[in-house]
């Protein structure tokens, strides 16, 4: 079985943030896309620090471990960049401003990223996603709508994408989110049978960039 996990990170017993931690009442509503942007950040301080990609947590998780009040802290510190709002971030675009945002601001040129639509053809999708985690790049993940559902939880909502495996013929995917992970058939996620569509953002390392 062809098959590629990446690391993670835990957080107390919890597999990676948790959304619902946020006490702020709007973040915990609609703040899944900053959430999957602090656990990329925290992934990649972990595990790629080549990367160099700072955030609130990271001393603290070098000292005393990563807390649940350190992740909050860092999820609000995020918020600005990528902000609940009316129909949610809803469009890869946001994404990618936001989070382009925040690692400009802190001098970040290392890491670029850019969009892979929904509407992208689903080999093409098949081979950007096994091709990203095989460099070590989670993916986040934006679905809206889906006829399916068997992916009722994870409509209208971004997580992360960080592992894949081959299992009788079908392209399997390592969804993160919650604290929680679970395989999923990605075929049928991608195949959403809904016009609107949200897709991937592919993270790559930026040749010449200074830290």
């Amino acid at each position: 079985m062809v098959a590629k996990e990446l690391p993670y990170f835990q957080i107390g017993t919890s597999y990676g943030g948790c959304q619902d931690w946020f006490t702020d009442p709007m973040m915990r509503l609609g703040g899944c896309a900053a959430a999957a942007a602090c656990d990329s950040c925290i992934y990649f301080d972990l595990h790629r620090p080549d990367l160099a990609v700072p955030g609130i947590p990271f001393s603290l998780c070098r000292k005393e471990g990563l807390s649940r009040q350190s992740y909050i802290a860092f999820a609000m510190v995020m918020k600005p960049y990528l902000r609940p709002r009316m129909g949610g971030v809803a469009r890869l675009e946001i994404y990618l401003d936001g989070m382009s945002a925040y690692l400009h601001e802190r001098g970040i040129r290392t890491l670029a990223m850019e969009g892979l639509p929904g509407e992208t053809d689903l080999p093409t999708a098949r081979e950007k996603l096994r091709a990203q985690i095989d460099g070590g790049f989670p993916v986040p993940c934006l679905l809206l709508m889906h006829h399916d559902p068997a992916f009722k939880d994870y409509e209208w909502h971004w997580f992360l994408l960080i592992g894949y495996r081959m299992k009788e013929g079908c392209l399997q995917v390592k969804a993160v989110t919650y604290s929680a992970a679970k395989w999923l058939d990605f075929d049928g996620l991608w195949n959403t049978g809904r016009s609107r569509k949200g897709g991937l953002i592919l993270y790559r390392e930026e040749v010449g960039g200074q830290k």
